[in-house]
């Protein structure tokens, strides 16, 4: 992926100013006089506690989620199906940050019991799930002597099963029965009411919708379990046995494969380049935009050790000890990506339109933006050298 970044042609862009700017207030911000002295340990538990904070958030959120979609499916009318949108956009916005936790076969990713394809897997082929245009009778919703009942132990049996696209669950299987196909290049999918309540199978429908939501909630209590204090054979406890420097490259392994691999290659680059709808993340709800500032914000919080409500010792101090120069150059250059993020015009799919140039403003953004995650990865993985951590990301 970092191969393709790289064969871009490189467009003579001025910086983005307003960005920038606020890219340079934050770093002013952010470096001051030399923190005391910390020590690895004291920034590996800090790490631990600010992972759990953020699932908690993101747990909280989706519970109120769940709430407004219950709501929605006791009165199915336009204003509690928006109030379920609005609920989602802040769960899935409370979500983004924690993807900074993946990368390093930690509780959700790992390969034996991982919950993160069952929570976050994309693209969703939505003919898998439901009908889709021209195709009525498509998905499992509408198979009704396949699959007579919709239960948490089918929807988990069928996720991607016989092909990655063939999501069953979590965040884009919900967004993609509150909103449907995004069908408009200008705004998001517009699912009717009547697909909850007259159109054929509605009443299946509003089951899925229930246990895909139970599902990714319990999935999330999970991460809340495995990241709390108080157990001795919790993940956490495991982490923070680990020596130090294996601790840290897992945190900073963390931040550098969702920097370029993720982020700028296969949730921006890919879809940049085939100027494909499909491949825009949350393509339904056209929330693209917010995912990526989030995840940039999450990588951001992990350098910092600013996790909103709880702040402490990050990657950056044990850095500024070795390195301030290095120190204060990564927190410009991730300030800067946050910043070049947020002015994203909304929504990314407009960036993507056939024949659109690439000296299109939105699309300026969009390669500004992937440009800049890849720098930071490069300066990432000379802060982890600076600490004698050798890490390895794509």
């Amino acid at each position: 992926m970092t191969a393709r970044i790289r064969r871009l042609s490189r467009l003579k862009l001025s910086l983005l100013v307003i960005p920038l700017t606020v890219a340079l207030v934050v770093f002013a911000a952010c470096s001051g006089d030399s923190a005391p002295d910390v020590s690895a340990s004291d920034v590996v538990e800090h790490y631990a506690d600010g992972v759990h904070h953020t699932y908690v958030l993101s747990l909280n959120s989706a519970m109120v989620m769940r709430e407004a979609i219950h709501a929605f499916l006791d009165n199915p009318a336009p204003a509690t199906l928006e109030g379920a949108k609005r609920a989602w956009l802040t769960a899935r916005d409370d979500y983004g940050p924690t993807e900074a936790y993946r990368f390093y076969d930690g509780p959700i990713d790992n390969e034996e019991d991982g919950p993160e394809a069952q929570l976050n897997a994309w693209p969703l082929d939505e003919s898998y799930v439901d009908y889709v245009e021209g195709n009525p009778d498509s998905g499992i919703i509408n198979m009704v002597d396949e699959y007579p009942e919709i239960s948490t132990e089918l929807l988990i049996e069928l996720n991607e099963a016989g092909g990655e696209a063939n999501v069953s669950t979590g965040w884009h299987a919900i967004e993609f029965l509150l909103w449907g196909q995004d069908l408009n290049p200008d705004g998001p999918g517009d699912r009717p009411i009547e697909d909850y309540t007259t159109n054929a199978n509605a009443d299946r429908r509003a089951t899925y919708l229930m246990v895909v939501t139970d599902l990714l909630i319990d999935d999330l209590q999970d991460m809340v379990n495995a990241w709390a204090r108080g157990s001795t054979n919790s993940y956490r406890a495991e982490f923070l046995n680990l020596d130090t420097d294996d601790a840290l490259a897992k945190i900073i392994t963390g931040i550098g494969e969702l920097s370029r691999g993720e982020l700028a290659g296969e949730r921006m680059i890919v879809a940049y380049e085939a100027r494909s709808q499909e491949d825009e993340h949350s393509c339904f709800s056209d929330n693209t935009v917010n995912d990526i500032i989030a995840n940039a914000r999450g990588i951001q919080n992990v350098w910092l050790g600013d996790f909103g409500a709880l702040v402490g010792p990050g990657i950056v101090d044990l850095v500024r000890q070795e390195d301030p120069e290095l120190a204060d150059q990564l927190s410009m250059e991730i300030a800067a990506s946050v910043a070049y993020a947020t002015a994203i015009p909304f929504p990314f799919d407009a960036h993507l339109i056939a024949g659109l140039p690439n000296s299109d403003t939105g699309r300026r953004a969009v390669l500004t933006t992937i440009e800049s995650l890849e720098n930071q990865t490069d300066t990432i993985v000379a802060a982890a050298e600076a600490l004698g951590i050798s890490i390895n990301v794509t």
